[in-house]
């Protein structure tokens, strides 16, 4: 199982609309093809300062080359969207997390 996570640094100014927009629209859309599933949207606690606050979106997905296909096909253009929207109020960076069994 692959997490892809996106991280966001949302100004202040910006905040209370931008995490509505997330919830109701961004991760919607990202979930809609059903390769991104398990949608969850996270404060990061240390990471609150003057100018804003971080927040973690994170999804499952099965494979890397599903993955791969949605960046390209959706995630991209979600992406684009989110960045003319909110223009330099917003900054982010994605990463790839691997579930790893205790067990073995």
């Amino acid at each position: 199982m692959i997490v892809y996570n996106t991280t966001f640094h949302i100004h202040r100014e910006i905040l209370d609309e931008c995490l509505d927009y997330l919830r109701k629209v961004y991760i919607p859309k990202a979930a809609s093809s059903g390769i991104l599933q398990e949608p969850y949207l996270r404060r990061i606690l240390s990471s609150e300062n003057e100018e804003g606050e971080s927040y973690s979106v994170q999804f499952h997905t099965s494979d890397m080359g599903s993955l791969e296909r949605w960046v390209c096909d959706e995630g991209r253009a979600l992406q684009q969207e989110l960045v003319e929207r909110y223009q330099d109020k917003i900054v982010g960076f994605s990463t790839l997390l691997e579930d790893i069994a205790l067990d073995e």
